[in-house]
């Protein structure tokens, strides 16, 4: 396999007459990561996906690799390989057969061929299989035999539109590691296509979140999930608890009428800033009201609670305060006897708390 330092999009831009599918975006995606593209229906990851492959023509922008142009290199010269969320496997030939497709258009052997056929079997932990029909296996099966069809030309780059999104839950938990652990194994760069944020931060090294055609946030998954870009990727990527405030000083915002220490605001954020404060609901503190409602209120959210799962392993209690609606989980004996209808105070975590600007 030839070197691959790196895929640079740069300034890419596709524009269709419904209207601008990709914005104006810029990537660098390093050798060997595997980078998610998460966002919902209709932002604009898979039309990128498929410029890169070649699939697609940008409007306007340009593709490098290892610092190579390949905006205008067809997309069958780049030695990329892609999954489809369809798997777009040969119905009429076997598993080996559609393993081996791209090795036979290569011009690669029959000796060859089957050896590395028996290879990524062995890889994919389906050792054995190559005489069957691709149409009696599992889905599961299914997904791992196109895994290892494209992964069997050598590709520089390894590209995969949502392709757990027909699995069972269950199903796609185990694939999602399975593929990580082969990633990892082969060190192949790998760019993703998931509309699921928990797909995105279980398996990638950097999540590139995107709405509208644009870019929101592109950072390690832990970085994206505690220190969201703005209301949108703290509301998509996971769960988050969103308040409008107001910046009183450097230590304080006002949210709905009481004073909450942060430790998050921006420098230089003037007072009398709106704001939104995102807490995640693992992060919110739910609190017994004193009887008399006392010093214990100071820098808590009076509330009601109004429904009460119990998960197991987890508790989610849901609060309202002054018709907002937040979210708490945490361990079964964190909130002991705490009812329905019981009156609350939550406590968001100065230091846990982020502040968006609006």
């Amino acid at each position: 396999m030839s070197a691959f330092f790196g895929l640079e999009v740069r300034d890419v831009t596709r524009v269709f007459r419904s209207g601008i599918a990709v914005d104006n975006v810029s990537l660098k995606v390093p050798q060997g990561q595997l980078v998610c593209f998460l966002g919902p229906s209709g932002c604009g990851k898979t039309t990128l996906l498929r410029i890169i492959a070649g699939l697609e023509s940008a409007s306007s922008g340009r593709l490098l690799v290892d610092g190579r142009d390949i905006t205008n290199v067809p997309v069958e010269q780049r030695n990329f390989a892609m999954v489809f969320q369809s798997l777009a496997l040969f119905p009429h030939l076997s598993v080996a057969e559609n393993i081996a497709y791209s090795l036979r258009l290569r011009g690669v052997d029959r000796a060859n061929r089957a050896a590395r056929v028996a290879e990524l079997l062995e890889l994919i932990k389906l050792p054995g299989i190559g005489h069957q029909s691709v149409e009696k296996l599992s889905g599961g099966q299914r997904q791992r035999v196109a895994i290892a069809r494209a992964i069997a030309q050598e590709p520089l780059l390894f590209l995969l539109d949502e392709p757990l999104s027909a699995l069972d839950a269950r199903l796609r938990d185990h694939m999602q590691v399975e593929l990580r652990m082969l990633q990892q194994k082969l060190k192949i760069t790998t760019i993703l296509v998931t509309h699921d944020q928990r797909e995105a931060m279980t398996i990638a090294d950097t999540i590139v979140v995107m709405a509208h055609g644009k870019i929101q946030q592109v950072g390690a998954p832990i970085d994206v999930y505690r220190n969201p870009a703005n209301r949108f990727v703290a509301s998509f990527v996971g769960q988050s608890n969103l308040l409008d405030a107001e910046v009183l000083d450097d230590t304080h915002v006002r949210v709905l009428g009481q004073a909450l220490p942060m430790a998050k605001i921006p420098r230089g954020t003037s007072r009398n800033t709106r704001v939104t404060v995102s807490v995640r609901p693992e992060d919110t503190r739910i609190e017994r009201a004193d009887a008399d409602g006392g010093a214990a209120s100071h820098g808590t959210l009076p509330g009601e609670v109004t429904f009460v799962r119990d998960l197991g392993d987890l508790v989610e209690l849901r609060v309202v305060c002054q018709g907002i609606e937040l979210i708490s989980v945490g361990a079964p004996g964190q909130w002991p006897g705490i009812q329905h209808a019981e009156r609350v105070r939550v406590r968001l975590p100065a230091d846990s708390a982020a502040i968006l600007a609006n």
